[in-house]
């Protein structure tokens, strides 16, 4: 058996663990609520440009546009995936998980371009060389903002409107309750007049009058809806690895909290062991010296 002063020191270095765990526990907390915050408070500005696209896509099917560009036949399309992952780790398999789809993603595509956020995603695809990564794409999804969005969205809409891409896609973690997270891909570019025709269907049928002209108008409002689909995906991504961190922490603190427990009757054992030793020695001095 461990002596006392072992089983103490172990108890005192995970406590301090457990200080530790608590501490990121109640920081991603309030980082997380904050985040959905600012996320709810923008949303209804992008969800009005969804519906402004809706309108116009819907009610204009045979709309030419760079933004509606479609596939070439015959030709493999240059695709760009803008992957979004931690600058750290301690958050589960939050980075497990989206590393896994966007592995899966690229396979077969050595041409692929690859953007990634955070410097866990950069440091994995970086010692691999499975497809091309800007090097010089340095990006963080920790504390989300509309600027950091838009840098990004004018980034690949300048590949996308060059033909340097054909297709652009956003691998992300979508954050589906308390409990639960899962990676998800999504085809911003280009926008898939299907999707939209589908839901202006749902909608009531009304004209309107896009000056000076519809074509005008849809290429103001792409890039600010690819920025608020980047800027949504961003505060998606880093409610997920706030959440995953908070779970990992807690059960951390909960494994902690238990050792510390089982050390502590192993001490007080440890420390009855030591009593009765000290005991039948005293008692066994005394009959010796009863003998004398």
């Amino acid at each position: 058996m461990a002596n006392m002063r072992e089983i103490k020191n172990r108890m005192k270095s995970i406590e301090d663990t457990l200080k530790i765990t608590n501490a990121m526990y109640l920081i991603s907390s309030s980082k997380l609520k904050k985040a959905r915050k600012q996320l709810e408070a923008t949303e209804p500005y992008f969800e009005l440009i969804q519906a402004t696209l809706i309108d116009i896509i819907a009610h204009s099917p045979d709309l030419k546009n760079p933004y509606l560009r479609k596939k070439k036949e015959g030709e493999k399309p240059k695709r760009g995936y803008l992957i979004m992952t931690a600058d750290r780790g301690l958050a589960g398999a939050y980075n497990h998980n989206i590393l896994k789809m966007a592995e899966q993603e690229i396979k077969g595509d050595p041409d692929a371009r690859l953007f990634v956020i955070g410097y866990m995603g950069r440091n994995y695809f970086g010692r691999r060389n499975e497809a091309s990564m800007d090097d010089d794409f340095l990006y963080t999804t920790q504390n989300p903002t509309i600027y950091r969005a838009r840098r990004i969205a004018e980034k690949l809409l300048d590949l996308y409107l060059k033909e340097e891409l054909d297709e652009v896609y956003v691998i992300y973690t979508k954050m589906i309750s308390q409990m639960e997270s899962e990676p998800k891909i999504l085809q911003v570019l280009p926008l898939n007049p299907k999707k939209y025709i589908m839901a202006g269907r749902t909608r009531p049928k009304r004209y309107t009058d896009f000056q000076p002209s519809v074509d005008a108008v849809l290429n103001r409002l792409v890039p600010n809806y690819i920025k608020g689909l980047v800027y949504g995906a961003m505060v998606e991504s880093f409610s997920s690895e706030l959440n995953d961190r908070m779970m990992a922490m807690e059960g951390a603190s909960k494994s902690a909290r238990e050792m510390i427990q089982s050390l502590g009757l192993l001490y007080n054992r440890a420390r009855q062991a030591a009593i009765t030793q000290e005991i039948t020695e005293v008692v066994g001095g005394a009959r010796a010296l009863r003998k004398k």
